[in-house]
């Protein structure tokens, strides 16, 4: 469970006493419906507000880990929010800029829809007068006839100025072209917050940049039918200083569910962030406050060495994510795997994730000799090379220096009955699995 919930501003502070002006230090607004009518707004009597989730997978990521800190910090400065999980919008999927998505069985995306409900219900409070709410739009569009649809809401849109909006344009452009399906994706989310308008009464809706055009879809549906004026927020999309995207590991997205990826790897995903993005990173992922951030901010200016940053900010987000304590098991693991720490304290599940990315061998259990370990590993091209290193003290197993090059393991070392951490020298690591 997340800790964020914990998190609470201060009367006093000025995060609580005027949220346009937080979100706008926190680099949170890239565009909106009229600024000054929102930050009268926020400042003004709690609204209810909104911001979708669709289950295009079993997890939400780093992309939605925006959204919902945003959540939180509008509902902490009184706002009133709705998590709204697509159980319809996510049986068609928002057009992606280059090519079709693949559609989802029914009986897959309901089950999605619960897991990232699960997900972000971590992240608000359901307690108290600006308690959150949660809801999925396959409540109002399942028993919609395709007529009704057409007549009460189709009616509404223009060909031309669907055509326009960045998502379909692109996709027109394509060789791929965009389906009907996908085409109509605009029309369902302005029809949400139509339906959340008329509900309870949702005068904001927020979400990525990338996703202006849906979002002004549903205040011109509003505009047009119920002659209100309601208003939408678009963050700004987030890349690194050397512009490459954010939150992509090698090709894979950093997911929220610890399964799709460990605690582990995603501290070691922040623990990696560069300089250059440290304090824009701390602003947009953490509740610390402008001092603390500042005071990070000279840190790295100054002691880049040191990583202040970095380790705060992989602290604060993982400890948001996966709370305290895998975030302090994670620490805990990085530390032992360089001789800082034990290692036989580690759970076999954070063992596992902290030596994913190492060199591995699997031998069986009448092969634990040092020598035959350090060349089945890697960390020696040959048994005089593994002699040699032994010799010159640069042999650990789970960070114990081995000084006889005729040692052999004993089974009761294996860490959780099967593993060995071996080390030469500081830095070199491999890991063995030994079978029975």
């Amino acid at each position: 469970m997340s800790h964020v919930n914990n998190i609470e501003y201060q009367h006093n502070d000025p995060a609580f006493a005027n949220i346009w002006q937080e979100l706008k230090w926190r680099g949170l607004i890239h565009v909106s419906t009229d600024e000054t009518e929102l930050e009268k707004l926020l400042a003004g009597d709690p609204i209810t507000y909104y911001c979708g989730f669709d289950p295009t997978a079993p997890s939400l990521h780093l992309g939605n880990l925006v959204q919902l800190l945003l959540m939180r910090r509008l509902q902490l400065a009184g706002h009133k929010p709705l998590g709204l999980v697509g159980g319809s919008t996510g049986l068609i999927g928002d057009p992606r800029p280059t090519a079709e998505r693949t559609l989802n069985t029914k009986d897959t995306v309901a089950e999605w829809v619960g897991y990232l409900q699960g997900q972000v219900r971590r992240f608000l409070s359901f307690e108290g007068d600006n308690a959150a709410r949660m809801v999925n739009n396959l409540d109002w569009t399942a028993p919609l006839s395709a007529i009704d649809f057409l007549r009460e809401i189709g009616k509404h849109y223009r060909v031309g100025t669907m055509l326009r909006k960045d998502a379909v344009a692109s996709r027109l452009s394509s060789e791929e072209g965009i389906s009907y399906t996908e085409f109509s994706y605009q029309i369902l989310q302005g029809m949400d917050y139509l339906q959340l308008f008329r509900d309870y009464g949702c005068a904001l809706q927020t979400g990525g940049s990338d996703q202006w055009g849906n979002l002004t879809s549903g205040t011109e549906l509003i505009r047009k039918v119920e002659g209100k004026s309601v208003h939408a927020l678009g963050t700004p999309l987030i890349t690194n200083s050397d512009g490459t995207k954010f939150g992509k590991s090698e090709g894979n997205a950093i997911w929220l569910d610890p399964e799709m990826c460990s605690p582990y790897a995603f501290y070691q995903f922040w623990l990696n962030t560069a300089d250059a993005d440290v304090v824009d990173r701390l602003k947009v992922f953490t509740f610390l406050s402008r001092a603390e951030i500042e005071e990070l901010g000279q840190a790295v200016a100054e002691r880049p060495f040191a990583r202040e940053g970095q380790k705060k900010l992989a602290f604060e987000v993982t400890s948001l994510v996966h709370g305290i304590d895998a975030t302090e098991k994670v620490i805990a693991a990085s530390a032992a795997l360089f001789g800082n720490g034990d290692l036989t304290v580690l759970d076999e599940r954070t063992l596992e994730a902290a030596t994913a990315e190492l060199p591995s061998a699997k031998i069986s259990a009448d092969g634990l000799g040092i020598i035959d370990l350090l060349v089945a590993a890697g960390l020696s091209d040959s048994k005089s090379a593994a002699r040699r290193t032994i010799g010159e003290g640069g042999a650990y197993v789970n960070n114990t220096k081995v000084s006889d090059p005729d040692a052999v393991i004993a089974q009761d070392e294996l860490l959780h009955g099967r593993y060995l951490l071996l080390r030469r020298g500081k830095k070199n690591l491999a890991t063995i699995e030994v079978s029975a």
